[in-house]
């Protein structure tokens, strides 16, 4: 390792995806002697995909299947990681933040990858943790309940310790109460459906997966999740837990009350309602915040240049002008692990420029619409941009007509929807000048292939919408759609192609662990997982590819 006169202290506070994709860009750095890197992460256990925690919840992926990082390689390089420990405060003036057992860490620069925490509802029996400006406790393992604990039998899924109460529930064919009809809601009650467990999920709306679907990808989503043994309780607000006493005198969760009256029982209670970033630490550093920790289009802090924050935590806007009005922006964290990713890479590579002075910083690409993809066994369901345009509303049609003779915003929008309930299938497109903004796919997984291509190039559809459908058909032939060009993006978390994939089963990596490895395709959400497949399938050569596979 060369060694650099003055290597500059970067402290990076969170051990989880986005924060070990940081730790992986970093290395290089690292081992040059440019920078030293110190990690602070509130779990014992090395980083894992938090995303698939819900296959691991279900028994479908084991622990080690989760890891996403080489722990011992970035040790080797002169990483020095603080795992078990949490940061109670951000001492700015001195460039220090003081730890859990009472040490301090002096930074340059430091990165929050905080993340995010399973939001609890506000229901009768469940005391909620209220953390606006509270100090962070100094125990890292009562980070998200701060004296306060979920009843027994309660639980969110966002950790290791959530995931094996689920996994003993599934294990044991209990009855499991989803409350929350989200993307992790269906999953894991499909999964645990599959698995041997009796599901129910219990949601305020008409639909599943509101904030994602249309009432008629929605309507027939919820038909197929009955049909795979997942009872679904819609129109019902969730009020009060009741409780009977268990053994030993302490209470366990029994029915969750609705505001209608009816009792929903079960034998574990999974709150699955969206999660809030993790902001304590900037709130109590005086740092701006909103719904995550406010940074510019350089991931810096609008109230201090040498702090930085990526993923879950980081909510990315413009910092406002000097005597411009301070009003908060909109938007927030996606939940997503892929943007949180991007940001880690191009972070990494700044830092990088910076400290060694070779290449070029790229500007941090814009946020594009994530592909929203649903991962469950036989239902497969693809969503992204615009799906809320109705093809009967006048008015809003009219609204977009009267906006484009002023000059606004273009052409009024188009539909095209088809619909087979009876068979779980559903597609909407919604386009404009004939250019896709946004679609909803229900059970047909090659149409969703072509119309994510579609979307992802701005491209213009066939005038006859019909066409797109028939590669769910009978007659379907690998040759005739463009989702196998090799510029068709297959991983959206790791900005993998299908040209890429292409490249690596060539290379000999032809099973999915192996491109896995090879690309890191697969290793995000991994709703790609049967696209690699598909594409493996398509490009398998009668010769054997040169070298080793995997």
């Amino acid at each position: 390792m060369s060694e650099h006169r003055n290597p500059e202290h970067i402290v990076l506070v969170g051990y989880g995806p986005v924060g070990a994709r940081f730790v992986d860009e970093l290395l290089p750095l690292v081992r040059q002697g440019a920078a030293i890197l110190t990690v602070v992460g509130a779990e014992s256990a090395d980083a894992y995909n938090r995303v698939l925690i819900a296959e691991y919840a279900v028994g479908n992926a084991d622990r080690e299947s989760l890891d996403i990082t080489d722990t011992l390689a970035a040790r080797e390089a002169g990483v020095h990681l603080r795992l078990g420990l949490s940061v109670t405060a951000i001492l700015r003036s001195r460039r220090a933040v003081s730890l859990s057992d009472d040490t301090l860490l002096r930074y340059d620069r430091l990165v929050l990858a905080t993340g995010a925490r399973a939001n609890v509802p506000t229901l009768d029996g469940v005391t909620r943790v209220h953390r606006d400006r509270q100090a962070p406790p100094a125990d890292a393992a009562t980070l998200d309940t701060s004296g306060a604990p979920l009843p027994r039998g309660v639980t969110v899924l966002r950790d290791l310790d959530d995931a094996q109460r689920v996994l003993a529930a599934v294990t044991a064919g209990a009855r499991i109460v989803v409350l929350g009809a989200g993307v992790l809601g269906m999953e894991i009650a499909l999964a645990a459906a599959t698995a041997g467990a009796q599901a129910c999920v219990v949601y305020h709306g008409e639909i599943p997966m509101a904030r994602n679907l249309d009432r008629g990808g929605g309507s027939v989503l919820a038909q197929s999740a009955r049909r795979a043994g997942v009872t679904m309780v819609n129109h019902s607000r969730a009020e009060s837990l009741l409780f009977h006493e268990d053994d030993d005198g302490v209470d366990r969760f029994d029915a969750l009350i609705c505001a209608d009256g009816k009792q929903i029982h079960g034998d574990l209670l999974l709150l699955s309602c969206g999660v809030g970033a993790r902001i304590e630490l900037a709130q109590l550093a005086a740092l701006p915040v909103s719904t995550g920790i406010l940074v510019d289009e350089n991931l810096q802090s609008w109230g201090d240049p040498r702090i930085y924050a990526i993923g879950d935590c980081a909510h990315v806007a413009p910092a406002p002008r000097a005597g411009a009005s301070t009003a908060l922006p909109s938007g927030g964290l996606s939940g997503l692990i892929g943007p949180g990713w991007r940001q880690a890479d191009w972070l990494a590579a700044r830092f990088t420029v910076e400290m060694v002075g070779r290449g070029a910083a790229l500007p941090l690409a814009a946020s594009v619409s994530a592909v929203v993809m649903l991962k469950a066994e036989g239902i497969d369901v693809v969503s992204v941009g615009n799906t809320g345009a109705d093809p009967w509303d006048r008015a809003a049609d009219n609204a977009s007509i009267d906006a484009h003779a002023a000059g606004c915003s273009g052409a009024p929008l188009s539909v095209s929807q088809w619909a087979d309930p009876e068979h779980g299938r559903y597609v909407k497109m919604v386009t404009r000048d004939g250019i896709l903004e946004g679609f909803v796919c229900v059970g047909m997984p090659r149409t969703a292939a072509e119309l994510t291509l579609l979307f992802e190039r701005g491209s213009e559809l066939p005038a006859d919408r019909s066409v797109l459908l028939r590669y769910d058909g009978p007659d379907y032939e690998s040759s005739a759609g463009s989702a196998f060009d090799p510029g068709a993006t297959v991983c959206w978390c790791n900005g993998v192609t299908v040209g890429a994939i292409a490249d690596s089963a060539a290379a000999g990596n032809t099973s999915v662990a192996c491109i896995s490895s090879a690309t890191r395709a697969g290793t995000g959400c991994g709703g790609c997982k049967m696209r690699i497949i598909d594409v493996l399938e398509r490009f398998a050569t009668s010769e054997p590819a040169a070298g080793t596979a995997g």
